[in-house]
């Protein structure tokens, strides 16, 4: 059974301090590992290994596909096994840390005797690999419903793991930003360091955080059913209301897929991403800090809503302060550019923290109404049924819309040369429609997103009645189990 465990609470509160730094900081080194795939595989693909963009739509196709299907077992196992003595999460993390280090550097290297089909098959091995990896070391984030059964110290540990996670996302931007300083125009070695060095850090903070954390909530010791867990994701209508924003949500990859290009396009490097990564992640951060100033006046259901709709309005005016920069050139529209990208954050904050509330507390919706199960892993897995669909529409029409002459937006990739990467000047059209995604497109999604929150009803009231009746259903397991109601 998990250490210290805890079976009922009032205002007493027992994550140490140690404990909470420790783990921020864990999250922010893993994002960080996460975070220097999502931003850069892509432009590995097309501008280092520059592979035809049939091939990188079909690997943004199949991986997806492959993942939902790799994730349907591991969430099966996550939420069916048996908890350790030293937690449910805590050996997983573990156990799949250094794994997860190396296969992060593997992403940036490609054997150079691969070619076509066999390249492909080599790139979408590793990723699957990865995959696995990060679905076990992915336990960390679920570690946090884990640290206390307070409420509101358990919102306040979620809140500092996303602000923390938001944060470890733009590292990666800093570290290639400095790199590309040290070895310029050689982008391939550039991001096998990058790499290296973000795989480092990540080993070694989540082993060290996982010494330390302590995972306090009881749960049932014996096995469970995970198929039937699935089965009472499906039949909670507030797990549906998250299915469905998230389905939308997911179709934003196509806006962030044209990120880099952007920045490649306007700044003549990816390396330069950071310029528009760096505003946006400071006001993600600031975001945040916001929505949770805000939670004190408003439910967080009215907040996800206004913030898709604030989306719209910010990104429109970021599409227009752009559109006359490439106009004209004006030092004044590009500073109120940045701020747009900054203010874009402000939403980002919202899409990424008040997301993780509703997971958590559908989770204890899920274990009044299963009597005690915990299902940290089935709930992600059946969301992504619907993210896996759009991501894998997104993944495959981003490359078809963006590469080549041929394309909506006639994107030129750079030469080769016996120098390094020359980038290529692009056309003006071809600025104002990755701008569009990149902006507009993004603020439609995000306010879509917002919309199936109309029917949601777990807030307020509700969701403290909820709470209470889980600490008495808990409080009935420990005793059945011989548990005692200790902490640290």
């Amino acid at each position: 059974m998990a250490e210290n465990t805890i079976t009922a609470t009032g205002n007493q509160k027992y994550v140490k301090k140690p404990e909470f730094i420790m783990y921020v900081a864990s999250v922010f080194f893993y994002t960080m590992m996460t975070g220097m795939v999502g931003n850069y595989r892509n432009n590995y693909l097309s501008d280092v290994l520059q592979i035809h963009k049939d091939y990188i739509s079909i690997y943004n196709t199949v991986l997806p596909i492959a993942g939902f299907i790799i994730n349907f077992f591991i969430s099966m196992y996550i939420d069916g096994r048996k908890p350790s003595k030293s937690g449910k999460f805590r050996p997983l993390i573990i156990f799949s840390t250094v794994p997860a280090g190396i296969l992060l550097v593997l992403t940036f290297v490609a054997p150079s005797a691969l070619s076509g089909n066999a390249l492909l098959a080599y790139l979408l091995i590793v990723a699957i690999g990865w995959t696995v990896a990060t679905n076990f070391c992915g336990c960390l984030n679920m570690v946090a419903n884990f640290m206390t059964s307070n409420l509101e110290e358990r919102d306040s540990v979620i809140s500092f793991r996303s602000i923390s996670s938001a944060i470890g996302n733009s590292a990666p931007l800093v570290v290639v930003l400095v790199l590309n300083i040290i070895w310029k125009n050689n982008l391939a070695l550039q991001y096998i360091v990058g790499a290296s060095l973000c795989s480092a850090c990540g080993i070694v903070s989540m082993l060290l955080a996982m010494k330390l954390v302590k995972e306090r909530v009881v749960c049932a010791q014996e096995r469970k059913n995970p198929l039937v867990g699935i089965l009472d994701v499906l039949k909670n209508k507030y797990a549906w209301t998250i299915i469905a924003s998230d389905f939308l949500k997911t179709f934003r990859n196509i806006a962030t897929y044209m990120g880099i290009y952007l920045a490649v396009a306007l700044l003549g490097s990816p390396s330069k991403f950071l310029f528009f990564g760096l505003p946006t992640g400071i006001g993600t951060a600031v975001g945040m800090l916001v929505i949770n100033f805000l939670l004190k006046k408003f439910n967080s259901r009215v907040l996800y809503i206004a913030s898709g709709i604030y989306s719209v309005i910010i990104n429109t005016v970021a599409f227009g302060a752009g559109y006359l920069y490439f106009k004209n050139g004006s030092g004044i529209l590009q500073i109120l550019f940045v701020i747009a990208l900054f203010l874009i954050g402000i939403q980002f904050g919202a899409s990424n923290l008040l997301p993780t509330m509703f997971q958590a507390d559908v989770l204890e919706s899920l274990e009044l109404q299963t009597n005690g199960k915990r299902l940290d892993a089935s709930l992600p897995f059946v969301i992504g049924i619907g993210t896996t669909i759009s991501s894998a529409v997104a993944g495959a029409i981003a490359p078809q819309i963006l590469f080549d002459a041929d394309s909506l937006i006639g994107y030129i990739r750079p030469l080769e040369t016996a120098e390094g990467l020359v980038y290529l000047e692009q056309s003006l059209d071809t600025k104002v429609l990755l701008l569009f995604f990149y902006t507009i497109f993004h603020g439609i999604m995000m306010f879509l997103a917002g919309v199936p929150f109309f029917f949601y009803k777990l807030t307020g009231k509700t969701k403290e009645d909820v709470h209470n009746a889980v600490l008495e259903k808990r409080e009935q397991l420990a005793k059945s189990q011989g548990n005692s109601n200790t902490a640290e």
